[in-house]
């Protein structure tokens, strides 16, 4: 072999070498767990479950094809998850798209390190010990949040306009949310600083929310905000049905609770949430570590109201709010 030959077949090689590591790339199939606190009906009633799907495959990776997406669903029960945590473990994916903070909990304790994790929402991925910062998570967590400092204010903000003579807010917290004193305070100083007095009531289990929205009443509160909670989310109606009963306009951050008969819902559009969870696994899988992945905080809110809710409770929506309004219910 003259010097040319061995020149230029030794640089086919090198040439060959990643190719053949980009084609093993493209030959794999990833395996992706699906993992939600909630039902699997509750999902794609409220397009989380497909909207992730549709980011996946806007990205190039198809179920059944180039991905295998397993699904696990807690319906709501926090007993459930530990087996539900060892399954997907057994299976040795590659990435766990979770939501729901029992779910966070449930796999804090249960996965190592290199097992990469996507949260779709929480609320504070620091007082939930899923980061150490926004920016550096840390830890094998990142995904996105699905609130803001600010948030309660501008809740606070919408009720006010909507309900003039509002002196003192309810707010209905679940005592087994670590998140909730957080929030509280962030209510607290703009709440005082517009002359309301603030009155809470707790609800952790489904028999404690008529008692709750009952104690609130005994308090004489105008209105009630509810905080981001899990347990929150798989009570929507009731909840809703039980601040229409007590004649509370009621306010939450997703839009669900105003379809489901709440007087308003103002918050991140949780949504879009599932779909951009598609972007970081598209980058886990490409070999971004999920410690050096930031948290994303919303860029947009949306707010709904429920006119039918409002006349129920004999108010009029103030027009500078109906214009501000995202989706208006009949």
């Amino acid at each position: 072999m003259d010097r040319r030959t061995f020149i230029a077949s030794a640089a086919t090689g090198l040439l060959a070498m990643p190719l053949a590591a980009f084609a093993q790339q493209q030959d794999k199939i990833w395996r992706i767990g699906f993992f939600y606190f909630g039902s699997r009906q509750s999902s794609l009633d409220t397009g989380r479950y497909n909207a992730f799907v549709q980011g996946m495959r806007e990205l190039g990776y198809v179920d059944g094809k180039n991905v295998i997406i397993e699904t696990r669903f807690g319906d709501g029960k926090i007993d459930r998850l530990p087996s539900l945590t060892a399954e997907l473990l057994r299976l040795s994916v590659d990435v766990i798209v979770a939501t729901g903070s029992p779910t966070y909990s449930a796999l804090r304790f249960a996965t190592t390190t290199t097992i990469p994790i996507v949260v779709t929402v929480t609320t504070d991925p620091i007082i939930e010990g899923l980061a150490a910062s926004l920016a550096r998570p840390g830890g094998n967590f990142t995904g996105l949040t699905d609130t803001a400092a600010d948030l309660g204010a501008k809740q606070l903000e919408l009720l006010k306009a909507t309900v003039p003579q509002l002196s003192r807010l309810g707010v209905l917290l679940n005592p087994d949310n670590v998140s909730h004193p957080t929030q509280m305070k962030r209510v607290m100083l703009p709440a005082q600083q517009v002359g309301v007095q603030v009155v809470l009531a707790e609800a952790g289990t489904v028999a404690d929310i008529e008692p709750g929205f009952a104690a609130l009443a005994q308090e004489r509160a105008n209105a009630v905000m509810l905080f981001g909670d899990t347990f929150f989310v798989q009570q929507l109606q009731q909840i809703a049905q039980a601040a229409l009963k007590h004649r509370m306009p009621s306010i939450y951050l997703i839009h669900d609770y105003a379809r489901a008969g709440g007087l308003m819902s103002y918050g991140a559009d949780v949504v879009d949430n599932f779909r951009r969870a598609a972007t970081y696994v598209d980058k886990i899988l490409k070999g971004a570590k999920p410690s050096e992945l930031p948290f994303e905080q919303p860029a947009r809110y949306l707010l709904a109201i429920n006119l039918k809710t409002a006349r129920a409770l004999g108010l009029t929506i103030p027009q500078p709010v109906l214009l501000r309004a995202d989706e208006v219910i009949q």
